[in-house]
C-alpha cells in the first residue's frame, strides 16, 4: 500500500516537472537563458575592452611616466591626423590591402571555376587538401618559414639563384623587393580561402538554371552575368570583406619576417600601432589610432554592403 503511494507520488512529481520543463521551453525565457552565456562573454571580452579603448582615447596618458592620465579630449586624434608617418603607413596599409585582396580575389575566383568545372577530375580532393593547406598554417610559422626561404645566405631561392649564376639577392633587406615579396607569402597563404568562398558561391546558384543555360546555348560571359553572379554575389562580397579586414590588420606574418624594414617600407598601419603602445607605452594616443583603425574597417564594410544593396537594386 505505501509503496503503491510512494510511486503514485513520485509519478505526479515527474508529471508536473515535465509540465513545467514544457511550458519553460516553449517560454520566451527559454532562448534568452540559452543566450545569456554568449551575451556575458561578448560583453566581457569585446563590448567592455572597447568601451575602455574609446575612453581613454581621449586622455594623455603613458606607462613610462607614472603621472596619472590627463583628459585632452580630441587632442590624440588630432595629433593623429597631423602626423605624416601615420599618413605614410595609411597609404602603405592600403596599397597592401588592394594588392593583396585584389589578386587573391582573382585567383581564388579563377581556382574556383576550374574546380567547378572539374567535379571528375582525379585527384581532385588531394588537390583542394593540399590547395587548403597554407590558409591551415599560423602566420607565425608561415612568417618564419618564408623568412628562411628569402634568407640572403642560406635560403633556397638565392642557392637556386646562385645555381643559375645570378647573383644573390636580399629580398627582404632591398627596398625594391621587401614589400612584394612579403605581399607574394600573403597572398600564397589566402587565396586557399577565396576558393573556398567561390566553391561556396557556386554551390549556391540553382543547377537547374545552369542546365537550362547550357540547353540554350547561352554564353558562357551571359551566364555568369546573369546566373552565377547574382546568386553568387553576396558570399563572394562576404569573403572580400573578410578578407579586406583581415588584411587591413595585418601585423604578425610582417613583423616576423620584416619588422616593418627595411627603413618602413613594409610597416603597416598595424605595426605603427602595436609600437606605439608596446614599446612607446603611450595608450591614450595607441588607443585614438585603434579607434580610427576601427572606424576605417567599419566604412569598408559599409562601402562594400553599399555597392551590394545598390547591384541588388539594379539586378
Amino acid at each position: 500500500m505505501n509503496d503503491t503511494l510512494g510511486h503514485e507520488l513520485m509519478r505526479k512529481k515527474l508529471s508536473w516537472t515535465t509540465r513545467a520543463m514544457r511550458r519553460y521551453e516553449n517560454s520566451n525565457l527559454f532562448p534568452t537563458t540559452l543566450l545569456i552565456p554568449v551575451l556575458a562573454f561578448f560583453i566581457i571580452w569585446n563590448i567592455v575592452p572597447l568601451l575602455w579603448m574609446v575612453g581613454l582615447s581621449f586622455y594623455n596618458y603613458s606607462l613610462v611616466t607614472g603621472k596619472p592620465e590627463v583628459f585632452i579630449g580630441f587632442g590624440n586624434f588630432i595629433d593623429i591626423l597631423k602626423n605624416v608617418s601615420v599618413w605614410n603607413c595609411f597609404g602603405r596599409t592600403f596599397l597592401w590591402v588592394i594588392s593583396t585582396v585584389g589578386i587573391e580575389t582573382v585567383l581564388g575566383v579563377l581556382l574556383g571555376f576550374l574546380f567547378w568545372n572539374s567535379a571528375d577530375m582525379t585527384g581532385r580532393r588531394l588537390a583542394l587538401t593540399l590547395l587548403f593547406a597554407p590558409m591551415l598554417l599560423a602566420p607565425a610559422s608561415t612568417g618564419t618559414f618564408f623568412r628562411l626561404i628569402y634568407d640572403p645566405i642560406f635560403g633556397v631561392i638565392n642557392q637556386l639563384l646562385g645555381q643559375l649564376g645570378i647573383k644573390k639577392i636580399d629580398f627582404l633587406g632591398n627596398l625594391k623587393w621587401a614589400f612584394p615579396c612579403v605581399a607574394l607569402v600573403d597572398i600564397w597563404m589566402w587565396t586557399p580561402f577565396m576558393i573556398l568562398i567561390t566553391l561556396a558561391a557556386l554551390g549556391a546558384v540553382p543547377k537547374a538554371e545552369l542546365e537550362a543555360a547550357k540547353i540554350d546555348r547561352i554564353p558562357w560571359t551571359k551566364c555568369i552575368m546573369h546566373i552565377i553572379l547574382p546568386y553568387g554575389k553576396f558570399i563572394l562580397m562576404l569573403g572580400i570583406i573578410l578578407r579586406t579586414i583581415e588584411s587591413f590588420k595585418t601585423m604578425d606574418l610582417i613583423y616576423l619576417m620584416t619588422k616593418g624594414g627595411p627603413g618602413n617600407k613594409t610597416e603597416l598601419i598595424a605595426i605603427s600601432l602595436w609600437r606605439k603602445a608596446f614599446e612607446g607605452f603611450t595608450m591614450g594616443w595607441s588607443s585614438a589610432l585603434a579607434v580610427i583603425m576601427l572606424l576605417t574597417a567599419i566604412a569598408f564594410t559599409s562601402v562594400f554592403l553599399y555597392i551590394l544593396r545598390v547591384s541588388k537594386q539594379w539586378r
